[in-house]
């Protein structure tokens, strides 16, 4: 039984790549470190095997902006998310209307292809996080219905651009998901956002929904998180009721994995698959293969082999700035997962 193995998105940047974005070095230089970064990241994830790329997402301000990179109609005073080491990130607010991408990540796919033969998956960010920059006391001129009708066409866009271009999946990711159980606990949030985002997947065929994944984690930067005090199992019951064909779940760092295993069990639908993270991306300490092994071999005893995929637990490096992982430990990792995927197949055969 061929177990299918995929990453999710980030990669460490290279530290001059990071020094000349955080100092802003001019852009003929900067231009040339973008290059080297993902010929280096493309090449290094090759080596380990992985029968799925990225880019690493070398040339992204972070996994949630990238839309927002050239708009000029953005106000600073958006959504702060806070983080349990204490650090935070704050999203912008829209000032003006139409809403239109300034950005598409079909751009980054494009740049890949060139550069190697392996299968790219492609990272997109949700409609439901970009909902949160429309602010609380509107726009003049442009109500939120407008903004909304806009931003499910933009969502929309980037998916298809991605899947016109022969990414081999489009993941979007949806961090904010679990956050909204910290910010509403009714559930009322978290419910508006998966109806928002299936606006968005409501616009493809079943065919092309195999095709699309979600990816949900209780966030991860700088080796710290937003939300993983909520529980799975408030959170997967209503996740699964998105119409896409699989989900990317974070796995390995939680401490019951017996208990989100049996709720995943309890709500996968039968044309979904579950790629379950066997490799904690916030743990400096490099899995073994035996142990990724084995956290396979766990999930199957839940998980039907047929539905049951490999993933890490979330990207290595979501925003620009974070270097609390090397580029080297986190290859490592991916390459514990994709040795540890193989061991658990020959088990499993």
């Amino acid at each position: 039984m061929k177990i299918p193995t995929e990453p999710i998105g980030s990669i460490p940047r290279p530290a001059e790549l990071i020094a000349a974005i955080t100092s802003q070095t001019n852009g003929a230089d900067l231009q040339k470190l973008y290059e080297k970064a993902i010929n280096d990241t493309l090449n290094q994830f090759e080596k380990t095997g992985s029968p799925v790329i990225t880019d690493g997402e070398q040339t992204k301000s972070s996994f949630a902006t990238y839309p927002l990179e050239g708009l000029t109609d953005l106000s600073p005073e958006g959504m702060t998310i806070n983080f349990e080491d204490g650090h935070s990130r704050q999203l912008p607010l829209l000032t003006k209307g139409p809403f239109r991408y300034g950005n598409y990540a079909s751009k980054y796919l494009a740049n890949a292809q060139k550069l190697t033969q392996t299968p790219i998956k492609q990272a997109i960010i949700s409609a439901s996080a970009l909902s949160l920059i429309y602010p609380a006391n509107g726009i003049e001129g442009y109500p939120q219905s407008e903004f909304m009708a806009d931003l499910l066409n933009e969502c929309e866009k980037d998916i298809r651009r991605c899947l016109d271009e022969g990414a081999y999946k489009v993941q979007m990711d949806f961090t904010e998901g679990r956050l909204s159980l910290k910010l509403d606990p009714s559930g009322g949030v978290l419910k508006h956002f998966i109806a928002l985002n299936n606006q968005v997947f409501d616009r493809f065929t079943k065919e092309e929904q195999q095709k699309l994944g979600v990816h949900v984690c209780p966030g991860g930067d700088h080796d710290s998180t937003h939300s993983a005090d909520i529980d799975y199992a408030d959170f997967l019951p209503d996740l699964f009721d998105l119409h896409v064909g699989s989900f990317c779940l974070q796995l390995a760092s939680e401490p019951d994995h017996v208990k989100v295993l049996k709720t995943i069990k309890q709500y996968l639908k039968p044309d979904q698959k579950a790629f379950i993270g066997v490799i904690d991306v916030l743990n400096p300490v490099i899995e073994t293969a035996e142990q990724v092994r084995d956290r396979v071999l766990e999930a199957a005893q839940y998980i039907p082999l047929n539905q049951l995929g490999t993933t890490d637990d979330c990207g290595f490096s979501p925003f620009c700035d974070d270097t609390s992982t090397t580029r080297e430990t986190a290859f490592a990792k991916i390459k514990a997962r994709v040795e540890g995927t193989k061991l658990a197949e020959k088990e499993l055969s």
